[in-house]
């Protein structure tokens, strides 16, 4: 599978070609220490050099490559980058939730219910693509109700990664262990019920044990390049 190609509407060509890399990259199929050519990738997209240095400036911003003289080098997701890019969502939901209960909730609930509805259709066509797409519209969801700028920039700053670190997540998942694929659905459900409940002690247990799931539904598929290595 490569990187939804409706995903990319709108896109410029070095973000499309910083969106592939990126998901190999994350996938493993660029494995930690591997040299990307300039003159390589810009051959196998067909393009000049130009948009590839865009999308390798992009890739560097985001710590998956260090860019080289005559090139970049992976570097790829380490047990570190994703235990720091989890703590950083979890501490975003984390208040976020707590913003919330101060709202409106029902239509946020019902909206994140139809959410996860979608989450369940996609689930029963085996359609990984839209099931990631609607996991994470799930959670970005939260952030855009919230009503927080420099929240919702840090969020912005990350959307990429987290959207490709989702897919290949959800792609291993449905391969391996599909029956998780059930579980987020019905924690989804439990999370958008709470909100209305208000009680901000429930909603953070909630997120706090929906982050425990994640974390483990990743570690195989993200963090494998890295079993055995000095990392």
């Amino acid at each position: 599978m490569d990187y939804p190609a409706a995903w990319l509407q709108g896109a410029s060509l070095g973000e499309k070609i910083a969106c592939e890399l990126r998901l190999q990259i994350i996938r493993g199929h660029y494995a930690p220490g591997t040299v990307l050519s300039e003159n390589q990738i810009a051959a196998d997209f067909g393009t000049s050099r130009s948009p590839v240095r865009e999308a390798m400036k992009v890739l560097s911003g985001e710590g998956l490559i260090r860019l080289e003289r005559m090139g970049a080098v992976v570097i790829g997701m380490t047990p570190a980058d994703m235990e720091e890019l989890f703590d950083v969502r979890l501490l975003i939901e984390h208040f976020v939730v707590k913003r919330l209960v101060h709202k409106d909730t029902a239509p946020i609930a019902a909206a994140l219910e139809r959410l996860t509805d979608k989450m369940e259709v996609a689930f029963k066509h085996w359609d990984i693509a839209e099931f990631s797409l609607q996991d994470f519209l799930f959670h970005e969801m939260l952030v855009l109700e919230a009503g927080h700028t420099r929240i919702l920039h840090t969020w912005n700053g990350m959307r990429q990664l987290i959207l490709t670190v989702m897919l290949a997540a959800t792609e291993q998942r449905f391969s391996i262990k599909s029956n998780e694929s059930l579980v987020t659905i019905a924690k989804h459900r439990t999370l958008a019920a709470a909100l209305l409940d208000g009680d901000v002690k429930r909603l953070a247990d909630l997120v706090d044990d929906h982050y425990r799931d994640t974390r483990n539904a990743v570690n195989d598929s993200v963090l494998s390049p890295f079993r055995g290595s000095a990392f």
